[in-house]
């Protein structure tokens, strides 16, 4: 069984550590007044942010599919959904490296581990890049950061540019030879890792990744934006999805498993700073996390645990 072992450790290890962390936060807060505002979203509000999360996965799916596509590889879409969702039971590793969890059962289906080790490092650019436009946009908001959001964007499309052209790849792969066996191999891995992900990279496949990343993103944040709304915290939508997406940043520069911990700091303090009451703070970033983060996993272990009884986890 591939849910075993270290990927199973680290799964338990996360959710025990992230029940622990929410309940400790929410007692801290006043878990009376937390819980108040939980039921003040309702079931009907919970339902909303799941279906927008659920949209967000089927628009990575999506983007998912047309990069293996690029490397020439097309699957039955239903067991390709299946083994792409599974990946999402490993979310919550360092950095999300357990969503390599994929590349183990599309071999079976004849994809390299260079070709779906380049389709997850083009994912990861890709959300990476959609979540900074995201943040971007909400960072135009202030007239004296304009000049870093032009800076950033310009930082964005030369390292699209620099992927997408190999611009550097001929010297890496001369390296091999020079670095010994260990570091030789390791070079010509990663240069064939990254030719693979230049087909990812066409100029069209580019702007669609972008499109769809954003649509994706931008739907947990507009899920986000709506629970500000029903807390009755008082910031405008454009500024709630600004929060969702620096937080997802936050996460993601901590390289902690799945961002837990710095997402949520930053999501409190992001909305502490617009007087927002504090147990309405710690109750919207619960709710998102929980609707979106751990929705996700719980997906993840349903299809991994489908894709283990098809025989793929044999």
């Amino acid at each position: 069984m591939l849910l075993s072992g270290w990927r199973l450790k680290a799964l338990i290890a996360s959710m025990v550590g992230a029940a622990a962390s929410y309940l400790l936060v929410a007692l801290v807060s006043g878990w009376h007044d937390v819980i108040h505002a939980v039921v003040r979203v309702g079931a009907p509000g919970i339902a909303a942010m799941l279906l927008m999360s659920s949209l967000n996965y089927l628009l990575r799916f999506a983007r998912w599919q047309s990069y293996l596509r690029a490397m020439a590889h097309k699957l039955p879409w239903r067991a390709h959904l299946r083994i792409y969702l599974s990946g999402f039971a490993l979310t919550t590793t360092p950095g999300k490296a357990g969503e390599a969890l994929r590349s183990v059962f599309l071999k079976r289906y004849g994809v390299e581990y260079h070709d779906s080790l380049a389709a997850l490092l083009s994912e990861r650019l890709s959300d990476l890049v959609a979540v900074l436009l995201i943040a971007l946009a909400g960072l135009s908001l202030y007239p004296r950061f304009r000049v870093v959001v032009i800076l950033c964007l310009a930082a964005i499309v030369f390292g699209l540019i620099v992927l997408a052209r190999g611009i550097g790849l001929s010297w890496l792969e001369q390296q091999g030879d020079r670095l010994g066996p260990r570091l030789g191999r390791t070079s010509t891995h990663l240069a064939t890792l990254l030719r693979r992900a230049q087909r990812c990279h066409g100029a069209r496949l580019v702007v669609a990744s972008a499109v769809l990343g954003v649509l994706a993103w931008g739907a947990e944040a507009l899920a986000f934006a709506w629970v500000t709304h029903w807390l009755g915290i008082d910031v405008s939508a454009r500024y709630a999805v600004f929060v969702y997406a620096v937080s997802m940043l936050a996460g993601a520069v901590s390289v902690l498993p799945g961002g837990l911990g710095g997402a949520e700091a930053t999501m409190v303090a992001l909305l502490l700073i617009q007087k927002a009451p504090f147990s309405d703070a710690v109750a919207a970033t619960l709710l998102i996390r929980i609707s979106t983060l751990w929705f996700a996993v719980g997906l993840g272990l349903v299809a991994l645990l489908a894709q283990q009884r098809q025989g793929g986890g044999a």
